[in-house]
């Protein structure tokens, strides 16, 4: 299995230097990840380092906490996409989805969908904060607005992706859209377990530990 295809290099710290994500870019080309995930401020920076490489950038929306408002998430999902994004991960209203404001949350991802078109969006949930219901639901809301992936955490809440909550994601969603487990995968053995449940991406910041384990195991 190529595992590097299915993995979003990660490194959304506040305190990432830019030297720091030269680093996490060399290590995307040298190691082929699908991606390099990184807070918005330094999409021109991996431009000019991922140019003619086949290495995407990501980046993050309504980040972390998901209560910006939709003008706002707008903004800066098209703000993202001229910079040279070209996916884009945002963060549910959690206290909308736990108000059972249902529309507002609707309006919220379909707003940020409509702006960017094309570009394949995947929300976050933020599994930790919500019960088996409420993941059901945002889920349900997420196909509504025609979303290409439901992803399970931010890696910034108390805990992140469970394979627990992949299945219910899975179950729910039924092939309409696709996964991302992110938050707490660390090694080659817990990366291949969501791989197996259905995940089709992989976003962490220990991308070249499980390579390198891998690699030594081949």
């Amino acid at each position: 299995m190529e595992l590097n295809k299915y993995i979003d290099h990660t490194l959304l710290k506040p305190t990432a230097t830019e030297r720091d994500i030269i680093d996490l870019c060399n290590e995307a080309k040298k190691f082929k990840f699908f991606s390099v995930c990184i807070n918005s401020c330094y999409i021109p920076l991996a431009k000019q380092l991922l140019k003619g490489s086949s290495v995407k950038i990501c980046t993050v929306v309504g980040f972390p906490l998901g209560a910006t408002a939709t003008e706002s998430k707008v903004f800066e999902a098209k703000q993202a996409i001229e910079a040279g994004a070209s996916e884009i991960d945002m963060v549910i209203n959690i206290g909308f989805l736990k108000s059972k404001n249902y529309v507002e949350v609707f309006k919220d991802i379909s707003d940020v969908k409509l702006a960017i078109g094309k570009t394949p969006l995947k929300v976050i949930l933020e599994i930790s904060e919500l019960s088996k219901n409420d993941i059901v639901k945002a889920c349900e809301i997420c196909l509504d607005a025609k979303v290409e992936f439901v992803k399970t955490s931010t890696g910034f809440s108390k805990s992140g992706a469970t394979l627990t909550a992949v299945k219910i994601i899975k179950k729910t969603i039924k092939g309409k859209a696709k996964i991302k487990a992110s938050g707490g995968i660390r090694d080659l053995d817990t990366a291949q377990k969501y791989l197996e449940v259905g995940v089709s991406r992989i976003g962490t910041s220990s991308g070249v530990a499980i390579i390198n384990e891998e690699l030594a195991q081949a």
